[in-house]
């Protein structure tokens, strides 16, 4: 039976219900997986803000030495409002202004200069774990006892937290500022020198500068000379009359130590303000730091030419000295800048360990050079080479004119001036000829074969009595042997050592030795033979033409010898 069509309605929505269905299926994973259902209930737009910055304040009270240089200069400039600021009172402005104006006459008397001790952290130095949040600024002296001067850390709303004078540190500011008087210096200087002010500092403060200084250095220069003529006047009394130099009495170091001490004194004696004394005092700290270093350097300078004059005969030493003393001045300048930075409390873990990366890293690019160095210093303290020495270097004979750090310098016998790395000479067999204190004489000689044994003994006491009573030959040396039957001589051996200053005073005495030994080879009858060979043939050859024709043996022999010496 045929089934009816649907109306087209009915087609529809069935339709509509079994994709429906289709799709609800195929969602059922993605629905309940948990990874789908985080992305679907977190969308993209509401991504983790990242937190706000902290409020920075506009008075620069984030660290305790901000806020005491902060109110130092507000003080200074005379804007006792924004001093205020800077304090932690319940007093209200005129009061809270005369409290401020009060502290900045007590800090500046009586404080010890030593900003740069306070910490430069917004958390402070932490010096007491109790009370992190209290810091430490100076101790004054006061009629009751020593006093503290502390910052601390309160939160002033939108500006976050602060560092503040404390409370209990301005509750005794009052009676302080009772005990003060009118500074000495006042009393002297004519008073437009601290009225009249150029850049906000006092005028007599940049006199002090630009005249004190320059005075000091002169007054120490006058010193010098007075002491020197005192020295002089007295040593020209003594019976050898001796004088000095007038600089090495009070060298330039040494003044520069008296001006930083001179400093120092006056600033226990004179009550300045306390950025004065601040500035003074690390002027007093850089000047005996320079001092410091400046003498030093001399000092190495000094021991650098004493060793010279002591070593001048070691080869290379003084390229060695220059370079050991150049390393030493470099470290003395390096722990001189590493005092000035602990004196401004920077921190020089991070510089010292940039030095130590940038150290690896030079020396793995100059590594070739330190084993060059390594190996000069190596061989001139060894005292394997030195300058005037004759050497045998592989392949390379000549006299060495320099010894360096780097490389020695070798002039050869064809008048060329080699240069040799130090770490080839240092890895590679080396022959000093010059070091030979006799030079080895050495022949073989060979006799004729017709040499009789009379005549070969006569010939070897003949060469022992001349090497014996030669003055140039060490007579416990010699030794004349005949060793052997060689291939066209009879061969005899002299081994004998000479005296002589030179490779060429030996070569004029071999020269001399081999005359006479060849005098004595002649007046005993015989000679010297040379390379030669001697033809026998047979009387019982089948040739036709050698029997028609027979030829001596000793015919032969001397026929041959005769070709022999013509080729010769």
């Amino acid at each position: 039976m045929a089934r009816e069509p649907l109306p087209l309605r009915a087609k529809s929505t069935f339709c509509s219900a079994r994709f429906a269905r289709t799709l609800l299926i195929l969602s059922l994973p993605f629905l309940y997986c948990p990874a789908t259902l985080s992305r679907v209930a977190v969308p993209q737009s509401a991504k983790a803000e990242a937190p706000p910055e902290a409020p920075k304040d506009p008075l620069g009270r984030i660290t305790p030495r901000g806020t005491v240089i902060g109110f130092l200069k507000a003080a200074r400039s005379g804007n006792a409002e924004l001093a205020a600021l800077y304090l932690n009172t319940p007093l209200r402005e005129d009061a809270a202004q005369k409290l401020a104006r009060e502290l900045a006459m007590v800090l500046d008397t009586r404080l010890p200069a030593r900003l740069n001790h306070i910490s430069d952290l917004p958390e402070g130095s932490l010096q007491d774990p109790l009370n992190p949040d209290q810091d430490l600024v100076g101790t004054i002296t006061t009629t009751k006892g020593d006093l503290d001067i502390t910052v601390e850390r309160v939160d002033r709303g939108k500006f976050g937290k602060v560092w503040v004078f404390s409370s209990k540190s301005l509750t005794s500011v009052p009676e302080v500022y009772k005990e003060l008087n009118e500074s000495p210096i006042e009393k002297y200087l004519p008073r437009f020198l601290f009225t009249t002010k150029l850049a906000a500092i006092p005028l007599f403060e940049w006199l002090a500068v630009f005249v004190g200084l320059p005075a000091l250095y002169f007054f120490t220069w006058g010193l010098n000379r007075l002491v020197s003529w005192g020295a002089n006047f007295v040593l020209g009394r003594l019976p050898r009359g001796t004088r000095i130099n007038r600089t090495r009495i009070l060298p330039q170091p040494i003044r520069l130590l008296l001006i930083a001490i001179f400093i120092y004194w006056l600033l226990s004696r004179i009550p300045l303000p306390l950025l004065a004394r601040q500035f003074w005092s690390t002027v007093s700290v850089l000047i005996a730091i320079a001092g410091c270093t400046w003498m030093l350097l001399l000092l190495t300078s000094w021991i650098e030419h004493y060793l010279l004059e002591r070593t001048q005969k070691l080869s290379g030493s003084a390229a060695v000295l220059r370079l050991v003393r150049r390393l030493v001045d470099l470290l003395v300048c390096f722990t001189a800048v590493l005092v000035i930075l602990y004196h401004f409390r920077v921190n020089i873990t991070a510089a010292l360990a940039g030095l130590g990366v940038g150290g690896i890293a030079v020396a793995l690019a100059a590594q070739k050079t330190l084993e060059n160095v390594i190996a000069g210093v190596s061989l001139i303290a060894d005292k394997a080479v030195r300058v005037g020495d004759v050497l045998n270097l592989g392949d390379v004979v000549g006299t060495v004119t320099d010894v360096g750090l780097r490389s020695t310098r070798i002039l050869t016998l064809d008048r060329t001036l080699v240069s040799v790395p130090n770490s080839q000479i240092a890895g590679m067999r080396l022959e000093t000829l010059s070091a030979r204190d006799r030079f080895w004489f050495h022949p073989t000689i060979g006799l004729l074969y017709e040499t009789t044994n009379h005549q070969l003994r006569s010939i070897l006491a003949g060469v022992r009595n001349l090497l014996d009573e030669h003055p140039s030959v060490d007579s416990a040396s010699v030794r004349v042997r005949f060793i052997r039957f060689g291939v066209s001589s009879l061969d005899m051996e002299i081994f004998s050592y000479v005296f002589a200053p030179d490779w060429s005073g030996f070569l004029e005495v071999q020269e001399d030795l081999l005359f006479s030994i060849r005098d004595i080879v002649q007046q005993t009858g015989t000679g010297i033979a040379f390379p030669s060979q001697t033809v026998y043939l047979s009387q019982n050859t089948t040739d036709k033409a050698t029997q028609a024709c027979p030829i001596p043996a000793s015919d032969v022999r001397l026929w041959t010898a005769d070709r022999n010496r013509q080729g010769r």
